[in-house]
């Protein structure tokens, strides 16, 4: 090595160590696949990512072992993609690993870039690979990222020459022909040298030696084709010896090969390119920090993207940038990192940051890391982190449904229940504890199967056993009795449940809830004896008429006698079926009862004892709202349970009838409201008129309902045919045919977000608080219902603010 080279080679491993330590501190993994041999080659946080500890070198068939089998095809798709566009070559794909007893199953980033020969061959593909399970699973933890290995420069042995330029004779060694040529000889002429050269290159050799003239030096660096094929890169450096008259006579210079050198400085400057792309495209924020004054030297497309201030923020002070942050402790978590050198690490952390002009809150993974000059001594921070407000929000719903879905579970007086399927553990709900006469939640498997009588013990072990085995449905259902083991109560259940899957498809739990129907079971027997009873004496009947038609021998009307009792038998049994729903059905009914009872005592208390009651009036009026509100969502369940008995679509039904039906009865509302309401001519269904006035009734207030305050509402109806080759793949008619009629009610209304779209059919799920608008949360569970009992299907569209359409399909 040259001493001319030492600050160059040393520039080299201080921008590598700098390169290396972002690497590192962004958690990312790098790999490089080459195509030849099919094999890739990755550091230790790809090994780790995909489960193969220690090794280094894997082959690409090994490596899609360890893919998700619903990721492997993308992900070879991907790679061949790559391989066939020369153009760009990139490669970007994420998928999941699979889990193992030692390593869990991971979300992957990997992108990166093909690499081509001058003949356009691909000779390698390598990029990055990063663990993002934190942004979807609120994961955290960044593994350590790629060893860069550290170049060396070798230079070979110096050769000179002297060049004569009268008549362009060249005195050298052996040594310059073995630099130049491959092969050590004095036989070649300059010209026969110079032809070694790159004909890219011997341009550059005649500029050089053209600027000589003018300096005095020559200096240049080109390739020379040696004779056996291979291309090496070689320095030359010499001056121009003046005659007496001070004309240029001879060149005298020297030649080395410095191959590993340009081609170590080639990869250095591919991979700090590499570096800053990668870090640039970065599916999370990287910014760095310098000075105590926290100077932005650093920033990627996501921070700026973050901070919500434009792209124009390197060099401006981060305090500067970010005034809002002053009183949220994080202009004293960066000086503490960078005057004490401790990384400082926050999780769930809510940041309020001003952008266009509104503080919003977000919600961040962030860590902020100390950055070391050669002495030592800390000289700015990097900040790395990850947005999961997205994650946090969600949460925050899923908590309030979670406790509305209590609600209603309390309110049908229905026991829940889990089983781990790993443990074999049973988790119940305290009304099943009660049923059950345990005082402890959660109970193993032998102690669960305790309350069941013997004779049903394996059965329901073996439904249990059936619904978590592989290829099964998923779906339990089964219908037994238990006995309480405090006081040998015996009760008739009814328990429904499904299985939950983890990433890799293994069942994780199976989660249910359980109905007490003894009385209805009860009834049934009951019933079902009387039908008995019945039964038998017609049996007896027939048995006498038998015997009486063998004595008359009138075999005709002995079979005659017979079907007109069979016939008889019949309409007992359907009798009996029309008790068995008149009973649910008032049964059902009577549940209003004592919410009357409620509502009409509370009127009562109010006009004869308000002056006592005082204050009291107020809890009063609260206790018959709520009573009220019970009594809709009583009245709502019991719609929606008979809608969801599907009906056999007997007549055709004229929608335009339909609707005006429904007009009229929201006729007052629409003055009220000042709505403009607008109805195309609608073609005739086959359908249930009841159910189809339901329908357009729900969607009709809704659109009343949900108006923008100081807009007057403006409701269209309109109606078109369409092709079932025109559906979109999301809308699936419970029944084929080749063309459907599209009925669209559309508003102009305070909209929703279409991310709800699946939720807002679903029964007892609102988007809006009770204060906002008043609703059970059951209206478009019965339009779904109804839409699909008449083999047709139901969806909408909107933004907020802007609106709602809804989009009724029905066969035509």
């Amino acid at each position: 090595m040259t001493d001319e080279q030492k600050p160059f080679d040393q520039d080299i491993a201080a921008e590598l160590e700098r390169l290396q330590f972002t690497l590192q501190a962004t958690g990312i993994g790098t790999w490089d696949f080459t195509p030849g041999n099919q094999l890739i080659r990755w550091n230790t946080r790809c090994q780790e990512l995909f489960g193969f500890p220690g090794e280094e070198t894997v082959p690409f068939q090994q490596v899609l072992t360890r893919i998700h089998p619903d990721d492997r095809e993308r992900v070879d798709a991907a790679r061949q993609e790559a391989f066939d566009s020369p153009s760009d070559g990139l490669f970007d794909i994420q998928l999941r690993t699979l889990e193992s007893d030692a390593h869990p199953s991971r979300w992957v980033q990997c992108k990166g870039k093909a690499h081509f020969d001058q003949q356009g061959n691909p000779i390698r593909l390598s990029g990055i690979a990063q663990d993002v399970t934190a942004l979807i699973r609120q994961q955290e933890h960044l593994a350590t990222s790629e060893q860069i290995n550290q170049l060396a420069t070798e230079v070979a042995d110096v050769a000179t020459f002297h060049l004569r330029l009268a008549d362009g004779h060249i005195d050298y060694q052996p040594l310059l022909a073995k630099i130049l040529t491959g092969l050590e000889t004095t036989q070649f002429d300059q010209f026969t040298l110079a032809n070694f050269i790159h004909p890219d290159d011997r341009a550059i050799r005649q500029q050089a030696y053209a600027d000589g003239l003018v300096t005095g030096r020559i200096r240049f660096e080109v390739r020379f084709i040696w004779h056996d094929g291979s291309v090496h890169w070689i320095r030359v450096q010499g001056a121009y010896i003046m005659d007496e008259s001070g004309k240029p006579w001879e060149v005298t210079g020297l030649v080395l090969d410095v191959t590993d050198q340009v081609l170590a400085l080639q990869k250095l400057e591919n991979s700090e390119a590499q570096m800053r792309s990668l870090v640039e495209s970065a599916p999370f924020p990287i910014g760095v920090y310098v000075g105590r004054n926290m100077r932005i030297q650093l920033a990627n497309q996501s921070i700026k993207a973050v901070f919500g201030k434009g792209d124009d923020v390197v060099g401006k002070l981060y305090s500067e940038l970010l005034p809002e942050l002053s009183n949220q402790e994080i202009f004293e978590q960066l000086d503490h990192v960078y005057t004490t050198g401790t990384p400082f690490h926050a999780k769930n952390q809510r940041v309020d940051i001003t952008v266009d002009g509104k503080l919003q809150p977000y919600y961040f993974n962030y860590s902020f890391t100390p950055l070391y000059d050669a002495s030592g001594k800390v000289y700015g921070v990097m900040n790395t982190a990850a947005e999961i407000t997205d994650l946090i929000l969600a949460k925050q719903q899923l908590e309030k449904t979670e406790s509305s879905l209590r609600g209603a579970i309390e309110l049908a007086e229905l026991a829940t229940w889990s089983m781990d399927v790993k443990t074999s553990r049973f988790s119940y709900s305290e009304r099943f504890m009660d049923w059950l006469g345990f005082s402890e939640s959660t109970k193993s498997m032998d102690e669960a199967y305790n309350p069941l009588p013997d004779e049903f013990r394996q059965s329901v072990a073996d439904a249990i056993a059936a619904t978590i085995a592989p290829g099964s449905s998923g779906i339990y259902h089964n219908e037994h009795p238990i006995i309480n083991r405090l006081t040998g109560q015996v009760r008739i259940i009814s328990a429904q449940a499904q299985v939950f899957y983890d990433d890799a498809g293994e069942p994780l739990s199976l989660t249910g809830t359980a109905q007490d129907i003894t009385s209805q079971r009860q009834l049934q027997i009951a019933l079902e004896h009387q039908v008995q009873e019945r039964t038998e004496e017609l049996e007896a009947a027939n048995e006498e008429l038998s015997a009486i038609n063998e004595e008359l021998a009138a075999t005709n009307e002995e079979y005659a006698a017979t079907n007109e009792e069979l016939e008889e038998a019949n309409q007992l049994y359907s009798r009996s079926n029309e008790n068995l729903q008149r009973f649910a059905y008032v049964a059902s009914h009577d549940l209003q009862e004592p919410l009357r009872k409620v509502q009409q005592f509370g009127d009562l208390l109010k006009s004869q004892y308000a002056a006592q009651l005082g204050d009291g009036i107020g809890y009063l009026e609260r206790m018959q709202a709520a009573a009220s509100r019970m009594s809709n969502l009583i009245k709502d369940l019991l719609s929606f349970s008979r809608i969801s008995t599907r009906q056999d679509a007997s007549s055709l039904v004229s929608l335009n009838n339909v609707v005006g039906t429904v007009l009229g009865d929201l006729d007052l509302r629409i003055q009220e409201t000042g709505a403009l309401v607008t109805v195309d001519p609608l073609p005739r269904i086959q359908g249930d008129k009841s159910q189809l006035e339901q329908l357009f009734q729900n969607l009709l207030s809704n659109a009343l309902k949900f108006r923008q305050p100081t807009i007057a509402p403006v409701i269209q109806v309109t109606a078109r045919t369409v092709a079932n080759s025109e559906l979109s793949p999301s809308i699936k008619p419970g029944r084929v045919t080749p063309m459907y009629h599209c009925i669209e009610v559309s508003d102009n209304g305070i909209g929703f977000d279409e991310k709800y779209i699946d939720r807002i059919f679903q029964v007892f799920q609102r988007l809006h608080s009770k204060s906002e608008f008043a609703g059970t949360g059951i209206g478009l569970a019965i339009c779904e219902k109804v839409v699909a009992n008449h083999g047709g299907a139901i969806t909408a569209h909107s933004k907020p603010g802007q609106g709602a359409t809804f989009s009724l399909y029905f066969p035509a």
